[in-house]
């Protein structure tokens, strides 16, 4: 999806901070990694469901060498102090056809300013434009924030499952509603710079390649 590979948008916290919404880059490593360094254990165990002090190279490599096909990854870049740091970043990984699913991570420093909101957003439009029709989502009972923030778009218990993992899925179109309802018509954010324009008629990207890739979608199993 060659859109997605140079996607960039504009948008603001709540504290009415601008944040710069963009494509992971391969020379985000190091940024990657002091941004996971920012990152307490707790959130970083409710975005793996593991304890996670650190990285393997693999790890690293299957988080940042992205086809923008079946993974795609964006970040949250502030600037802080005059240099631009990575504070949160979201991606969703093709596990079938049609299907893809979700996870997002922010920095503790950042977290309550609608980061995860806005990655939200704008992984669903890259998803629709794509020919996604579901986006699926596991989430620890406690990770109170996150449940919340799918509940929001939409989202619905998939599956009972384990009991130490919640299950959620919505069909796409449903998170493009909740969307529309909550910040007005053509998925427009008031104070981005961006609009979201309609879906295009095209379906050229409706069979994406699912790769089998060495972790559990979005986590590491």
């Amino acid at each position: 999806m060659p859109e997605a590979v140079d996607y960039s948008a504009l948008e603001h916290l709540r504290d009415g901070r601008p944040v710069k919404i963009r494509a992971l880059r391969p020379d985000d490593r190091a940024d990657m990694l002091a941004a996971i360094g920012r990152t307490s254990m707790q959130s970083l165990q409710r975005r793996f469901f593991v304890p996670k002090k650190g990285f393997s190279e693999r790890e690293l490599a299957f988080f940042l060498d992205i086809d923008f096909e079946a993974h795609v990854a964006l970040v949250a870049q502030i600037d802080e102090d005059g240099q631009p740091i990575i504070a949160g970043g979201g991606r969703y990984i093709v596990v079938r056809p049609g299907h893809a699913e979700i996870a997002f991570v922010v920095v503790d420093d950042y977290q309550g300013q609608g980061i995860g909101t806005i990655l939200m957003r704008h992984l669903a439009v890259l998803a629709r434009d794509a020919g996604l029709k579901e986006l699926i989502a596991e989430v620890l009972p406690e990770n109170s924030a996150m449940l919340k923030l799918f509940k929001k778009f939409g989202f619905k218990t998939a599956s009972k499952g384990s009991p130490q993992v919640i299950h959620l899925a919505s069909a796409l179109n449903r998170v493009l509603r909740f969307m529309v309802h909550s910040i007005g018509t053509r998925y427009r954010n008031p104070r981005s710079e961006r609009r979201y324009p309609p879906a295009r008629a095209s379906s050229r990207h409706t069979k994406l390649p699912v790769k089998p890739w060495p972790y559990h979608r979005c986590r590491f199993e």
